[in-house]
C-alpha cells in the first residue's frame, strides 16, 4: 500500500515541520564541522538565515541557543551522558527520579502482543495510520485498538516510503487511512506539557520475544540520557548479544516513544538510526534541552 504524497504535502508546510527542515540542515552542518566548533553566525549562514532568525528558530525548537544545541549534539556530549551514569538502566529503577525524565517514565504504558499474534503478521488486526507534523519532521503513526503500534519520521517527499516501511511489518493486517484516529496520539507524544501519569500513552509492542525484551529495556532509559548496546545486552541477561541487540534496536517500530535514539556505541558515537543520524542528533539535543542537560 502506497501513501499518496499529495495527501501529506500540506504537512510539509506546517510550522513544526518547516522548522525541522532548517534544524536538520543546521545539524548536518554542525556535525560535519563540529571539530571546528562553528559560530552562530557560521551556522546561520550555512542554512540561509540571519543569526537572529537562527536564534529564534532554535528557541522555538528546543528553548536553547544554537551554541548550546551544538554542545548537546557533539560526540563529547554523548560521552558525558554515558560517563554521568554508568549504570543508567539500574538507576532508572530507583525511587526518587524527578523532572521530565521521571514524567516520561510514567507517561508510557505498554503491553506486548502474544508470540502467535506476531507470527500471524497482523492477521485479524485492524491498524489505522496517518500523518502529523512533529518537531522532527512529518510523523507517520500506526495505531490499533490496543494502542500505538508504529511511529516513524519522514522528510518531505519520503512519506510514502516511511509509511510502507511501517506497514510492511504487519502485511496480513487490515490497514486503514485515518488521520483523525492517530492525531490524539501525536498530540500526546510531542506536547511535553501534556505528559501526565494519570493519562499514559498506551503502546503495543509487536515483535519476537527477544525484540520485546530489548524494547522494554529501551523504555527504562531516562529522558535526556543515553546508554550502550552492550549495557542493554547485559541488562536483559545476554551480555554477549550486543550485535543481536543492535538488530532489535534497529527494528523498533515506535521511534521516539520507545527511545532507540538513546542507544549509542561504547565510544559515544551516534550510529545506526533508522530515520537518519541528523534526526537522532536533533532528538538528543531536543531532549537535552528539555531536561536542562546542556
Amino acid at each position: 500500500m502506497l501513501a499518496n504524497p499529495a495527501d501529506v504535502r500540506s504537512l510539509a508546510e506546517a510550522a513544526p515541520v518547516a522548522d525541522y527542515e532548517v534544524i536538520r540542515r543546521a545539524v548536518a552542518f554542525i556535525t560535519e564541522n563540529r571539530t571546528a566548533q562553528p559560530s552562530a553566525d557560521e551556522i546561520a549562514a550555512a542554512v540561509g538565515l540571519s543569526t537572529v532568525q537562527l536564534g529564534r528558530l532554535f528557541s522555538r525548537f528546543a528553548g536553547i541557543t544554537p551554541k548550546q544545541f551544538l554542545a548537546a549534539v557533539t560526540l563529547d556530549a554523548a560521552k558525558r551522558l554515558l560517563d554521568d551514569d554508568a549504570s543508567v538502566l539500574d538507576a532508572a529503577l530507583e525511587v526518587g527520579l524527578s523532572g521530565p525524565g521521571r514524567l516520561h517514565d510514567l507517561f508510557v504504558t505498554h503491553e506486548a502482543m502474544t508470540p502467535g499474534a506476531w507470527k500471524a503478521r497482523g492477521e485479524r488486526l485492524t491498524m489505522r495510520h496517518g500523518f502529523a507534523p512533529s518537531p522532527f519532521g512529518i510523523a507517520v503513526l500506526v495505531a490499533t485498538d490496543h494502542g500505538l503500534a508504529g511511529l516513524a519520521f519522514a522528510d518531505p517527499g519520503d512519506e510514502a516510503a516511511a509509511l510502507d516501511d511501517l506497514l510492511a511489518r504487519w502485511p496480513a493486517a487490515m490497514h486503514l487511512r485515518d488521520d483523525a484516529a492517530v492525531a490524539p496520539h501525536a498530540a500526546q507524544i510531542f506536547d511535553t506539557e501534556a505528559w501526565r501519569p494519570d493519562r499514559p500513552l498506551r503502546v503495543v509492542l509487536i515483535g519476537t520475544d527477544f525484540e520485546i525484551r530489548v524494547w522494554r529495556t529501551l523504555l527504562a532509559i531516562p529522558f535526556g540520557r543515553t546508554t550502550t548496546y552492550s549495557r542493554v545486552a547485559a541488562h536483559i541477561g545476554r551480555p554477549t548479544a550486543s550485535r543481536a541487540v543492535g538488530a532489535a534496536v534497529g527494528k523498533n517500530p515506535i521511534s521516539f516513544v520507545v527511545p532507540c535514539h538513546r542507544v549509542v556505541s561504547s565510544s559515544g558515537d551516534l550510529t545506526g538510526y533508522h530515520w537518519g543520524i541528523a534526526r537522532k542528533r536533533a532528538i538528543l539535543g531536543w531532549e537535552a534541552a528539555k531536561s536542562h542537560r546542556v
